[in-house]
């Protein structure tokens, strides 16, 4: 992504990496001040503070960056080298750096901002937007208008726009770009047409996103399209569900009709008794423990019910691999194992309503970016990158 910005004090150039490139170590990060090379672990965390939200941790963006800036306001005999340097105004450097590196991340999409609500007949064309022939209005007086004669036969104030604009032909254009776009052709699950895709007056209701081998959702977004994994991002929404219940509040639980008796050995007997809290406070009632049998008497409202041994044998192990060292550790590790567990998986089909409460529900996350476990949630695709496809 190419970054630039220039101002009195500093003029930034050069390129950083998508968050999808980012390294597992530290290496290709370049800092070059008035064309000399330089490590400055200051500038660094402005680079990095940009980033925030869109890496996993332990992961590191790549860059090379250009700064000038006046020589008298950098002092270069800091180090034997000369490659570490000095600002004498550092703060303003980093505040600049900074938001430069956001900015640019932005503008190209790499932070995308979803809007699926918009209308898009409210945009302006391109082939629009930079006409020179627009005149402001004028206005005129009307001196003998009298607001006390009823028999007024012209406005106090009247308006002069010119000719009436066709308004229509500015959507020409538009138009035929939607027409290019051809959603048949898209290899999508074939929906059920059911009184969900009608409005209340028999109108169809345009479908605002598609599930594409029953493994991601896609939605059209105003720069193009964005591709969700579901069962990821259920593991986000699961997590930060789970972790709000079991820190503030208590979870809903729902009463089994019939106890349900899972077979375990002594030692995960033992650790269950030890969680019995944190996981009650999860969503799950507990009748009586013995040797080898756990005995549930409710579960959280999204469990389903054949599910519950899996759940359970994988939230043990979980527990030993992790070994958290304080309560909270312990009950963030729970939180990310049963998310993990209970999420949809791979191979579910989702009707139209349930894609849309998962994306909604997604974007009311803390960090919609990535999964408990730092996996990437979604990608976009912008109307340039999908072209490029074409081009090659």
């Amino acid at each position: 992504v190419p970054t630039e910005e220039e101002t009195e004090f500093v003029s930034v150039s050069g390129f950083v990496s998508k968050p999808e490139h980012a390294k597992k170590k530290r290496g290709e990060q370049f800092f070059f001040v008035n064309g000399r090379f330089v490590k400055n672990g200051y500038l660094h965390h402005a680079v990095s503070s940009a980033f925030e939200g869109l890496l996993a941790d332990g992961q590191h963006p790549t860059y090379f960056l250009f700064l000038e800036v006046p020589p008298n306001s950098i002092d270069v005999n800091i180090h034997p080298t000369k490659t570490e340097i000095k600002f004498d105004d550092e703060q303003s450097i980093y505040a600049v750096l900074r938001s430069t590196v956001k900015h640019s991340l932005g503008q190209y999409n790499v932070s995308p901002v979803l809007d699926f609500d918009r209308d898009a007949s409210v945009d302006i064309p391109y082939h629009y937007k930079n006409k020179k022939d627009v005149r402001q209005p004028a206005i005129d007086i009307n001196p003998d208008f009298n607001p006390f004669d009823d028999n007024n036969t012209q406005p106090a104030i009247r308006h002069s726009k010119g000719p009436e604009p066709k308004w229509e032909s500015l959507y020409v254009s538009v138009s035929a770009a939607d027409e290019t776009l051809d959603i048949n052709s898209l290899e999508v699950d074939a929906q059920l047409v059911t009184k969900d895709l009608f409005d209340a007056e028999g109108r169809e209701v345009a479908s605002k996103t598609f599930q594409i081998h029953q493994k991601y959702i896609l939605s059209l977004i105003k720069s193009g399209i964005v591709l969700i994994n579901q069962h990821l991002a259920h593991q986000r929404i699961l997590y930060e569900e789970l972790l709000t219940k079991m820190t503030v509040e208590d979870a809903s639980c729902q009463q089994l009709l019939f106890p349900i008796e899972m077979i375990f050995s002594k030692p995960d007997i033992v650790l269950c008794e030890e969680l019995q809290s944190d996981l009650e406070s999860a969503g799950f009632q507990f009748g009586d423990f013995s040797n080898d049998t756990i005995t549930l008497t409710g579960i959280p409202a999204n469990v389903a019910q054949e599910s519950l041994q899996n759940v359970f044998e994988q939230l043990f192990e979980s527990v030993r691999n992790e070994i958290p060292d304080s309560s909270f550790s312990q009950l963030d590790t729970i939180a990310k194992s049963l998310a993990k567990s209970m999420a949809i998986k791979t191979g579910t089909k989702l009707t139209l309503k349930e894609q849309e409460d998962l994306l909604e529900q997604l974007f009311s996350c803390k960090e919609p970016n990535h999964s408990p476990f730092g996996k990437k949630i979604f990608v976009t695709l912008t109307l340039e990158e999908i072209q490029l496809k074409f081009d090659i």
